[in-house]
């Protein structure tokens, strides 16, 4: 699929001046531009379209959505889960909202005001924002991170991604073969592993590695990501960077 900016707006019910806007402040970046300035969206750059189309659903700021999004440990699945929260409790909101009209219409004498109460719903973005916040914070990491993927276009984060699962493949293969995680197979990956977050992200020292290490086993939804290479994938990869901070 390859479409341009109009083909894009009439598809997603959003305008052309929008997805301009979008493009200007690095939130989504044409899959491509020709020398004469048309842009193009393939299917990737839809389904990051969709995940922000989401977000606004939501209300979240066009800069926090931009944050999370250029997180180098962003995992969709896990944003959707997110969403898919929220937004049952936007539905129960709206389904409490329809029952006190349906009341009204039957000339109930109703006073309750309950089903105006958003505090639910703002107290549950207001979780996950603070929970994106504190895994990656206002950290001299996440500033060097948001700035240096600020220009990286969808190819770009494909190639990225394409490479994570490589290597996340590779610890699944090693740990599967009877590795151990102190060995030099192993300590090898967690090289490579720090050399990618190095070299796209931000500067993977050992402290933060050693962070990340626990955080792959401490954090179930991380671990479940990881463990989709293969059973204990998480426990293996989390040891070996251990052994290789140690060294």
């Amino acid at each position: 699929m390859r479409l341009t900016v109009s083909e894009t707006a009439k598809l997603t019910n959003i305008s052309v001046r929008t997805l301009h806007y979008y493009d200007e402040i690095g939130l989504l970046k044409p899959t491509d531009t020709t020398e004469a300035g048309y842009r193009y969206y393939d299917e990737e750059a839809l389904a990051v379209l969709q995940q922000i189309l989401l977000y606004r659903e939501l209300d979240f700021p066009l800069k926090e959505i931009k944050d999370m999004l250029s997180k180098p440990d962003y995992d969709r699945q896990e944003a959707l889960a997110a969403h898919k929260s929220l937004l049952l409790l936007k539905i129960e909101r709206l389904r409490r909202l329809t029952g006190l009209v349906d009341s009204m219409m039957r000339g109930e004498n109703t006073m309750s005001f309950q089903e105006f109460d958003m505090h639910e719903i703002e107290e549950a973005k207001k979780k996950y924002a603070k929970e994106a916040k504190e895994r990656w914070g206002d950290t001299e990491a996440y500033r060097e991170s948001e700035k240096k993927t600020s220009g990286y276009g969808e190819e770009k984060w494909k190639a990225l991604n394409g490479e994570m699962s490589d290597i996340f493949r590779e610890f699944a293969e090693c740990a599967q073969a009877g590795e151990t995680p102190e060995g030099s197979r192993a300590a090898g990956l967690v090289e490579r592993w720090r050399s990618h977050i190095t070299e796209n992200y931000y500067e993977c020292t050992l402290e933060i590695l050693e962070g990340l290490g626990k955080m792959y086993v401490g954090d179930g939804r991380f671990k479940e990501n990881i463990d989709q290479f293969g059973e204990h994938t998480a426990e293996f990869m989390s040891r070996a960077i251990e052994s290789y901070c140690k060294r």
